[in-house]
């Protein structure tokens, strides 16, 4: 992935307004070039090229989704020449090193700082943060029920990739618990009949939902009926993970990076600096 093809995506995304009930969430349109989205268009694996999701992370119930795992080289290795090579340099771009932060993974934290802050209560200490990146492809039958997340997601990025308008209406959709005092800290998936759907997101394409995890990020994807449907999307996700502060001072180590402290959930990001 080119620097200039990076700074148009940072650019989309940075300049995109956040909106904050029910949770901070952001839809970004035209998220990469023109050119860029083209040419992910003409790289896009076969069928057998994928895997079901559960051999990938070991996740029950989403048998209709397949991934090809980009932090991994023995995944990308079965893929053409031509395609292995791109999907190469998108993965430079998107997984950072072991218990490291990408590039795209240190743009996203500092786009929803305040935020982050807000649910680690100011206090980053002996928190480390790491990303990983999956082209999915779901196919007919595919739906998720209303849930928030595994808890030790931080902020989820879901890259949108139909060749045309036909699938805009497959969208991932944002939900209210009809208890408004419902909150859930992560894992299970809920009936739709127990949430008020707020909006769906577009899937249309060169386009990006993104949100922060918290107890109240609801999401989910309405049952996809559509007959003969591949539904492809490229997924990136912010982790965190506790470990002792003294493995982040080691002599020779560099702590990844972390949001610096915001005065209030509602401030911007300010002073933004990364490095292409």
């Amino acid at each position: 992935m080119s620097s200039r093809a990076e700074l148009h995506t940072a650019y989309q995304i940075f300049n995109a307004p956040v909106r904050t009930f029910p949770y901070p969430h952001s839809f970004v349109p035209d998220v990469f070039s023109p050119d860029f989205y083209a040419e992910m268009q003409r790289n896009l694996p076969e069928p057998a090229d994928m895997i079901p999701i559960l051999e990938a992370r070991q996740i029950q119930g989403y048998a209709e989704r397949f991934v090809l795992e980009l932090r991994k080289p023995e995944h990308l290795a079965a893929l053409p020449d031509d395609k292995r090579a791109f999907w190469q340099g998108v993965a430079k771009w998107m997984v950072g090193g072991a218990g490291q932060l990408s590039l795209l993974g240190q743009v996203m934290m500092q786009k929803f700082q305040p935020f982050v802050q807000s649910r680690f209560r100011g206090n980053l200490n002996g928190i480390r943060f790491y990303d990983e990146a999956f082209l999915v492809e779901d196919i007919t039958d595919f739906k998720l029920g209303p849930h928030t997340d595994s808890s030790k997601k931080v902020i989820t990025l879901l890259f949108y990739l139909p060749k045309d308008e036909s699938q805009v209406h497959l969208g991932t959709s944002v939900y209210v618990p009809k208890d408004r005092n419902f909150r859930c800290e992560g894992g299970p998936h809920y009936p739709f009949d127990w949430f008020e759907r707020m909006a769906t997101m577009p899937f249309q394409p060169n386009s990006l939902f993104t949100f922060v995890k918290g107890d109240a990020s609801f999401h989910g994807v309405e049952p996809v009926r559509d007959a003969d449907c591949k539904r492809w999307l490229l997924l990136f996700d912010v982790f965190m993970e506790q470990v002792p502060v003294q493995t982040l001072q080691q002599p020779g180590r560099t702590a990844p990076a972390t949001p610096a402290p915001a005065s209030s959930p509602a401030s911007a990001p300010q002073g933004t600096k990364f490095t292409f």
